[in-house]
């Protein structure tokens, strides 16, 4: 990894690597008899989103828009997966409302996204 990436992209890349980890783990856990659909639906967050945020953290000269669109996705990804583990670990939600505030935070994310690439598009205009 190129020693030049800004400290918002190193953490980036922190994230998708901690949704990466846990969501292998919540599936592992999901097969030997755990929660299994609080562990199946953390399982699925954190292995979808993970790839994602590794690749728009690693797009080169990335818009301030897809930035903060990453940062969305991320931040709303790291809540709603700390919710379902504290439900199924501590027997107990993160605070009200935490998983759909990231479940929104996710979707702006993604919003956020299609967004920006379509700003991108009518920025350049034709070839």
């Amino acid at each position: 990894m190129p020693l030049n990436r800004s400290p918002f992209d190193r953490l980036l890349l922190a994230v998708a690597g901690v949704l990466g980890a846990t969501g292998i783990a919540a599936a592992a856990a999901a097969s030997h008899g755990g929660d299994t659909p609080i562990l199946a639906a953390l399982a699925l967050i954190d292995l979808s989103q993970a790839p994602a945020i590794l690749a728009l953290a690693l797009y080169p000269n990335r818009s301030r828009m897809l930035t903060a669109s990453t940062g969305l996705i991320g931040s709303g990804a790291l809540l709603f997966s700390a919710d379902l583990g504290a439900r199924h670990f501590l027997g107990n939600r993160l605070f009200p409302l935490s998983a759909p505030l990231g479940g929104l935070a996710m979707i702006g994310g993604w919003l956020l996204l299609t967004v920006a690439a379509l700003a991108a598009g009518v920025r350049r205009g034709p070839k």
